[in-house]
């Protein structure tokens, strides 16, 4: 199966490697770029740094040195990112934004004295971890370190070819999508989306089928492409 890749690098190769690993041959073709940002970095009162992406652990790691707080990651390849990067206490949700409240909110609303937890993130992030772990009582600060742009085209790589699917790691890559693809090149693909928030922006688009993973992560993503 042509799939195209559509999410931002350096991740895209990853999943391409993952891809051809299964026998399928990938379009690299991200419909995002990831630009880093250079915030000024206030750790007083940090006492544990959560992670929801690989992107924010290398926006964020990139800026200080500091490795001292465990981490809490969305899943187990943000997790992977951050003790690649110094990090040696470091915990997964093994989920979504969800699951990384209910796991910091059962391991650290408790602690004594109260202390902080850092969320670098994205200018625009997917998802309202602040809101969620302030309103479950946890002291709570966003730094956001990137930023995502959208493409203005459709990639050469995809419109000069005809994927048999297309892969949407993101509501924004989503949504970039369904700005750019037209309904006759939509037809002749299946839309697999990483959760239901990222297919959401999908339906109307005319693709032959739109499939949402079971789990939010890449493993369960790539198990939807098995006959």
């Amino acid at each position: 199966m042509r799939v195209w890749v559509s999410r931002a690098e350096p991740g895209a190769s990853a999943t391409a490697g993952r891809l051809r690993a299964l026998g399928h041959e990938p379009i690299v073709a991200p419909l995002l770029r990831v630009r880093f940002l250079d915030p000024e970095v206030d750790l007083a009162g940090v006492g544990a740094v959560a992670f929801t992406s690989r992107n924010g652990v290398e926006g964020f790691t990139r800026l200080v040195p500091w490795r001292g707080a465990p981490v809490f990651a969305v899943g187990d390849a943000t997790a992977e990112a951050a003790r690649a990067a110094g990090f040696t206490e470091v915990a997964s949700a093994d989920g979504d934004v969800v699951a990384l409240t209910r796991l910091i909110a059962q391991t650290w609303a408790g602690v004594q004295p109260p202390s902080l937890v850092l969320h670098p993130s994205a200018a625009e992030p997917a998802g309202d971890l602040a809101g969620a772990l302030a309103a479950s009582g946890v002291k709570v600060r966003s730094l956001p370190v990137y930023e995502t742009l959208a493409a203005e085209a459709l990639p050469e790589a995809v419109a000069h070819a005809q994927p048999d699917a297309v892969l949407i790691h993101s509501p924004k890559a989503g949504r970039v999508a369904a700005r750019l693809i037209d309904p006759a090149r939509a037809a002749g693909m299946t839309a697999f989306a990483l959760s239901p928030a990222c297919a959401q922006p999908l339906r109307g688009c005319g693709f032959r089928e739109i499939r949402s993973a079971e789990f939010p992560n890449e493993a369960a993503l790539l198990k939807l492409l098995d006959p």
